[in-house]
């Protein structure tokens, strides 16, 4: 498997046109996602961290009551890269 590298800027436009509700946000995607109870976030969170550790490639998350954000960087290039657009929609697979 070949080394991930940085995509240039026009790629991250690309990749973030396809990722409706994703946003670049000090050089990372983030999305936050909402829920109707806190026990629906924190599965949804499950659900990621299942995802995450099957694809080797671990998003930052944070969680408030009902309120999920997710951000994604590769971070063993300092930088977004193609994993990075590829679980963000995975992630969107999930999202009920």
């Amino acid at each position: 498997m070949a080394e991930p590298r940085v995509l240039s800027e026009a790629e991250v436009q690309e990749g973030l046109a396809a990722l409706p509700g994703w946003e670049l946000r000090e050089g990372r995607l983030r999305r936050q996602f909402q829920f109707r109870t806190f026990l629906r976030a924190i599965a949804f969170v499950n659900s990621v961290a299942y995802l995450a550790e099957s694809a080797g490639h671990h998003p930052d998350i944070t969680i408030n009551y009902n309120k999920v954000t997710i951000k994604l960087t590769t971070h063993a290039i300092g930088g977004l890269s193609e994993n990075d657009f590829i679980i963000a929609a995975k992630i969107d697979d999930i999202y009920p």
